[in-house]
């Protein structure tokens, strides 16, 4: 089966005006939904549905046959809706941050590295969940997280979720490696062969494994960095640099590589090992220290021209069938419960280990750091993305 994941969650996150404190706080007040314009609550009620409804997502979320005849579940929700679908694909988060400004989408598909912006920027919308009955089958554990929610006010609704796991050659790593020291402090030994996440979100990866071997930084959470805490990332992963042979946003490139016998070991996720070439000696693991991960968020725009069918799309992808075919196309976990009852593959839940509540414990979520930090401190500053940024061109040079 084709899939899409070439240009997810691609690297290039610089440039941006991150918001302050002030503003995010601001956010979970001022931003909101009526009629086409903004207001500062979620609707009560809904109307009658619109005509159309303009939706931003990530390639392979809003498939309606034209790039495989026998991929649409778009078509379906025309049907019982009379919303004619108008979608538009993008491919890093920056891009769709970017587009939500201009007011032409009703809703977008947004990764954590990027919902907490939108909130922020005023541009999505609080989401009245008891309006979206197909919400109380989304998986209690996605609900009202961090990456999804502000001050306890609900931004969206979960789509799906996956891990950046360890892919290691089978032929070089005997037994299987257990800790991302393989990647941190014992790439040496694997000099030029090591591969990594290219964004400046990756740093996460960098404070979880020092959240594991270093306590005394205090770290709690990856996305939660003071001075202090983003420094110790940053010598580490200067340190990893030294021993990176390619770091990957192109998960093409990363299967190729890993084919070849050019990397032997680092970040992946469970579609690429998926996708390798059969007799390729690769595995992937979840080590000890636990892995970073996302969690997709559907979000209604804060000035909305469809609002009505922008719930109405929220509803429908989150139902199980569509929420299984959408998550199966693109290759993660689907968020419905129920979702497992119509994947065609039937193994499909049990390899992206959906709705295991301990695997899943186990996945820091992206989410956009930002000066409140995240862990609950409110003695310090936390560093945010523009910090993160700068801290990431730094380290590749």
């Amino acid at each position: 089966m084709k899939r899409f994941t070439a240009h997810r969650k691609s690297a290039a996150l610089t440039g941006l005006a991150i918001v302050s404190v002030a503003l995010l706080t601001a956010c979970g007040t001022t931003s909101g939904k009526s009629e086409g314009t903004a207001s500062n609550e979620a609707p009560t009620k809904l109307g009658a549905n619109e005509k159309s409804v303009s939706i931003l997502a990530w390639p392979g979320y809003v498939e309606d046959g034209s790039n495989d005849p026998a991929v649409d579940w778009v078509s379906a929700f025309e049907d019982e809706t009379g919303c004619k679908v108008n979608s538009k694909t993008y491919g890093t988060s920056d891009e769709a941050f970017n587009l939500m400004k201009t007011g032409e989408y009703d809703v977008v598909a947004a990764s954590g590295d990027a919902s907490l912006r939108l909130v922020a920027a005023g541009d999505v919308a609080p989401v009245n969940t008891d309006l979206i009955p197909n919400y109380a089958g989304v998986y209690d554990f996605l609900k009202m997280q961090s990456w999804n929610s502000v001050d306890g006010v609900a931004y969206g609704i979960p789509h799906g979720y996956g891990a950046n796991l360890l892919m290691y050659n089978t032929d070089v790593f005997t037994p299987a490696p257990a800790s991302w020291d393989v990647v941190f402090d014992k790439s040496g030994q694997y000099k030029g062969k090591v591969t990594a996440y290219d964004s400046p979100i990756y740093i996460a990866d960098a404070a979880m494994y020092l959240m594991y071997h270093q306590p005394d930084l205090g770290i709690k959470n990856p996305y939660a960095l003071d001075e202090t805490q983003l420094a110790a990332a940053v010598d580490l992963l200067k340190g990893q640099r030294e021993n990176i042979g390619e770091y990957w946003s192109d998960y093409l490139k990363s299967i190729q590589a890993f084919e070849t016998g050019d990397t032997v070991v680092g970040t992946t996720w469970q579609v690429i090992r998926n996708s390798l070439a059969e007799g390729t000696p690769a595995e992937v693991v979840l080590p000890k220290e636990g892995v970073t991960g996302w969690s997709d968020t559907w979000m209604i725009a804060s000035q909305a021209k469809s609002p009505n069918c922008a719930y109405a799309w929220l509803n429908y992808i989150a139902s199980p069938k569509a929420n299984a075919q959408a998550t199966e196309y693109f290759g993660e976990a689907p968020s419905n419960q129920a979702a497992c009852d119509f994947t065609t593959d039937p193994n499909q839940c049990a390899t992206y280990h959906a709705g295991d509540e301990e695997y899943a414990a186990q996945i820091w979520y992206w989410s956009t750091p930002i000066e409140k930090c995240l862990d609950g401190r409110t003695d310090v500053k936390c560093t945010d993305y523009a910090a993160w940024t700068t801290a990431w061109q730094e380290i590749k040079g």
